[in-house]
């Protein structure tokens, strides 16, 4: 879509808007108009680095600066506002009950093979009606979504709808266009073409999916039980700006219709082809033209092997005549086209039996059921409990003791009840009885307004404290290395510790007490927990453990308050504000600061030292802009003090690999997670001395000695 010569004119045009904003604000018409058509070009360029290519060239906070800029100049001055605008993507208002609208060409379901010989009778009959001794073949990854059917006019995206019953749908424009994998504009002009609607999925990530799920889960939410059911009911949200939270992707992978007539592309591989140049997410890259079936049938089972790399959930391959021109002569069912065909994987789901049900105290106080199966493989683990999250799902679905179920293991999620199967009952069942008193402590268990979890409220709970020091030193909060759930039983059990706060205050001699804890074990604790001193404010609050208050939420406080002690008296309203803070969040909020014990637990923190303060994220250096992950033992220093170093010259410090990072660092004895990831991602790996090379001009080697304890503080 952009020659190299053109990413560098757009990247310097991007420079000099940065360095105009201040003119940009001020603009008279005439030059604002100028403008805004320079911002709207450096944006769409931006958005397909980022949400096509997976590889920005600015940072987050430089594209925001573009965007505001562009927003206040169509703000100033309306006549501007085009309909293709990046500005348009979200919209605010509530739409009420989608339209129906007709399909330009129907929407088809897809026959399926589950065989190597099903896809030899597809071929035969392919063979037999074409009169073609072989025939070409495309074939590419089968999504696990929800349909969708994008219409573009004079390149313009005037229409977004769902499959419905393949005739008719549902417009679902507004929610469509908060999807930045669909361009507001597509220069199918270049090839002639005035109409056009193309079929795609819309998808959610398995990296997405997962933060999903855990943050639903952190707010006493049932996860979703999929991708496929989290991305069809987020297109049937009716407020567009919810629908924009979700992070969906589109991949388009069909051209079925077009007008002038004459200018349909000739092959599907050809039709993709366009899509993909034009600056859409599509699988040409995954695609591939096979000669015979028994190509298609090797190219299918060396997918099926790597399914589980792949970013996004499939659960098979799509095998399509190549040349369209055939199309008519195979023509059609009710159901389906003769012209193509899914092969389907093998199921990730499995039934068995649910033997017994046990009740689990998280560490905000709520208390799950969790099924005990029959050991069964699900998606080559074998699945032994299950959890049933909460009374109401339990009731929703009719699930009791003895009962078959059907088990599923989709998007990497914690096995997930998907059906019972009733007509396997024998009478024998019983229903599962939720206790009214806390499995952990004994005290009455509650359910407050509004909420469908029973919680133990009681701050004392041996369950919950136990867990709250877990999850303080988890990597994302506190990143307390051997601070683990064994490690923070035995530190309570002792009576070292009642909150977090202690952990701050502990010796290495009291450290030498716990089960197992030699000095050394004892001397890398307690450096671990002085390290975490300087996490920053933001998993500070994620490691508090405040109700409704994941990472994500936590990060987005933290850019918006200077200190924790803000939140103490900040007003209600005021925190509703917040960007991606309801009010259940900010209530929740409100409660946590209102609790003396709490307040008590934080200055505890202030005392010993820890940063409770918003740590600037935009800072001038020369590794601005650059993202750094570390994985394995670090000779020069720790990952903690080389993260320091990265934030001390611009960059940004992070734990977990993503499509952001730039570069993963790899000491010795690396995790494998983080070299698989990046190895997915096409990150950067390099050596711990290539990093030093990086740094060298602009650090004192001094700086890179690794902390050992404060004098005086050890014993």
């Amino acid at each position: 879509m952009y020659t190299p010569e053109r990413e560098r004119e757009l990247i310097e045009l991007t420079r000099k808007l940065l360095k105009d904003l201040s003119k940009i604000r001020n603009a008279p018409l005439e030059e604002a108009r100028e403008y805004a058509e320079k911002l709207r070009e450096v944006i769409r360029y931006h958005d397909y680095k980022y949400y096509i290519q997976t590889s920005p060239v600015i940072s987050d906070y430089e594209y925001d600066q573009l965007f505001r800029a562009l927003r206040d100049i169509e703000r100033r001055y309306p006549e501007l506002v085009t309909p293709d605008s990046p500005t348009q993507r979200v919209a605010s208002e509530i739409t009420g009950a989608f339209p129906e609208v007709s399909h330009y060409a129907p929407m088809l379901s897809l026959d399926n093979a589950y065989t190597e010989e099903e896809l030899k009778d597809f071929d035969r009959r392919v063979r037999e009606l074409t009169g073609s001794e072989e025939v070409e073949y495309s074939v590419e990854p089968k999504y696990d979504g929800a349909g969708i059917a994008l219409v573009y006019r004079d390149d313009l995206f005037v229409r977004g709808a769902t499959r419905g019953d393949g005739e008719v749908g549902e417009d679902i424009t507004n929610n469509l266009k908060t999807v930045r994998t669909v361009p507001l504009r597509a220069e199918f002009s270049r090839f002639g073409i005035k109409l056009i609607e193309i079929r795609g999925e819309v998808l959610i990530s398995r990296e997405e999916f997962r933060r999903m799920n855990e943050e639903r889960m952190e707010e006493g939410l049932t996860p979703f039980a999929n991708p496929r059911n989290a991305a069809a009911g987020s297109l049937r949200l009716q407020n567009p700006a919810e629908v924009a939270k979700r992070r969906l992707e589109a991949v388009v992978y069909q051209v079925s219709y077009v007008e002038p007539e004459d200018r349909f592309p000739r092959t599907h591989y050809e039709a993709v082809e366009m899509l993909h140049l034009l600056g859409f997410k599509t699988p040409f890259k995954d695609m591939k033209v096979c000669k015979g079936i028994d190509e298609v049938i090797a190219y299918c089972r060396e997918w099926e092997e790597r399914r589980d790399r792949y970013p996004y959930e499939i659960d098979g391959m799509v095998v399509k005549v190549n040349d369209r021109r055939l199309y008519d002569t195979l023509g059609f069912t009710s159901h389906h086209p003769r012209w193509a065909i899914a092969f389907k994987f093998k199921a990730r789901q499995a039934t068995t039996k649910i033997v017994s049900v046990v009740f689990q105290v998280g560490r905000v106080g709520t208390v799950t059921p969790v099924g005990k199966l029959e050991p069964v493989r699900v998606g080559g683990v074998t699945v032994s409990s299950v959890s049933l999250f909460n009374e109401d799902f339990v009731r929703e679905k009719d699930i009791r003791i003895g009962d078959t179920v059907l088990v599923e293991r989709a998007g990497d999620v914690i096995p997930y009840v998907v059906e019972v199967i009733k007509e396997a009952r024998t009478g024998e069942e019983r229903p599962i009885e939720f206790p009214e008193s806390c499995p952990s402590c004994g005290s009455k268990l509650v359910k407050l307004p509004g909420e469908v979890a029973w919680r133990c409220i009681n701050i004392s709970c041996p369950a919950q404290v136990v867990l709250r020091l877990k999850h303080w030193g988890s990597r994302e909060a506190m990143d307390i290395r051997g601070l683990g759930e064994a490690t923070a039983k035995a530190l309570y059990n002792k009576g070292l510790v009642k909150d977090v706060g202690d952990l701050y205050y502990l010796k290495v001699l009291d450290l030498v007490k716990l089960p197992g804890f030699a000095e050394k074990a004892a001397l890398n604790l307690y450096n671990a927990i002085q390290e975490s001193k300087t996490r920053g404010l933001d998993r500070v609050l994620y490691g508090l453990g405040i109700r409704y208050v994941g990472l994500t939420t936590a990060k987005k406080i933290a850019q918006v308050v200077d200190s924790i002690w803000d939140l103490k008296d900040m007003p209600l309203e005021r925190l509703i504000r917040i960007e991606g803070i309801g009010d259940i969040v900010a209530r929740s909020i409100k409660e946590f600061f209102s609790r003396e014990e709490n307040l008590k637990v934080i200055e505890k923190l202030e005392r010993a030292g820890v940063k409770l303060t918003k740590t600037k994220l935009e800072k001038e250096g020369p590794l601005k802009g650059k993202v750094f992950v570390f994985t394995g033992t670090l000779k020069c220093c720790s990952r903690e003090k080389a993260g320091q170093i990265v934030e001390s010259l611009g960059g940004v410090f992070a734990n977990s690999v993503t499509s952001k990072t730039t570069y993963l660092v790899v000491g010795q004895d690396p995790g494998r997670t983080k070299l698989t990831r990046a190895k997915q991602l096409g990150i950067k790996m390099i050596t711990e001395e290539e990093f030093l090379e990086m740094i060298k001009d602009f650090v004192n080697p001094e700086d890179l000695k690794r902390e050992g304890p404060r004098e005086g503080t050890l014993f």
